[in-house]
């Protein structure tokens, strides 16, 4: 399927009550110790992960504190810029979109603050008009959408021909529904009602997902936890995985 069918045949992805709840939070999510304290957590991980993928993909210079420089991406469901502000300090001109308009004002708040020009917007992703980039992300986003292939397309459609899309998500695994859902929420280590379980993609049903929108998984690795190291990259994915993949050739 081309760029131009998938944005033909655009649907909406957008699931007011998910929205609903991740703006409700908005206020708190800069806050280490507050409701997003599991994605404070979760992102050194994930960055860690991207950063190698950058350099991988792009061919740049391990060291360079800027391996985006001169480079877009494009972070969706950028919830109040957890991601966006690290890509933009590596120097990439950066764009994130979300469903919640409370996150997108947060995260302005937050960028100017930090001193960084980022583009925020709040809604679809097909109704903001964007063109293509050449690093798009969407980490732990597509387990609260509507339609799971409707958003891979959106994705791709906005990944330039020679791009990297990254997500991130949770495996559906009784791991994960024993830790993640049911023990994570009761002990208050992420808000209540954030996860339905039926909602989680496995990494073979994701992987169909991506390479039927003309994508090829390059790299796959799982998000693991032990009370020694913490959450760390692991070849364990039973609770939540991180991917990397490109356009076919």
């Amino acid at each position: 399927m081309t760029k131009a069918s998938m944005a033909a045949n655009r649907k909406t992805t957008i699931n007011p009550n998910e929205a609903a709840h991740f703006g409700a939070l908005a206020a708190d999510w800069w806050d280490p110790k507050g409701s997003s304290a599991m994605l404070h957590r979760l992102n050194p991980v994930r960055l860690g992960f991207i950063r190698r993928m950058i350099n991988a993909h792009f061919g740049g210079d391990e060291r360079s504190l800027k391996p985006l420089a001169g480079k877009a991406a494009l972070d969706v469901g950028c919830g109040a810029g957890l991601l966006c502000e690290p890509l933009a300090r590596m120097g990439a001109a950066v764009t994130g979109v979300d469903a919640a308009p409370e996150n997108i004002a947060a995260a302005k708040v937050h960028s100017a603050q930090s001193g960084l020009v980022i583009d925020y917007r709040a809604g679809e992703i097909s109704a903001q008009k964007l063109g293509h980039f050449d690093l798009v992300t969407s980490m732990e986003v597509i387990e609260h959408v509507t339609d799971p292939a409707a958003f891979v397309a959106e994705l791709v459609a906005h990944l330039e021909p020679d791009g990297l899309l990254i997500m991130s998500t949770p495996n559906r695994t009784a791991a994960s529904k024993l830790l993640l859902v049911e023990a994570a929420e009761r002990l208050g280590q992420v808000p209540r009602g954030t996860h339905d379980w039926n909602q989680f993609l496995t990494p073979d049903e994701l992987t169909e997902l991506l390479e039927e929108a003309g994508l090829a998984v390059t790299t796959m690795e799982g998000i693991a936890f032990s009370p020694l190291k913490g959450l760390h990259l692991s070849e364990n994915m039973a609770l939540n995985y991180i991917l990397a993949t490109r356009l076919k050739s």
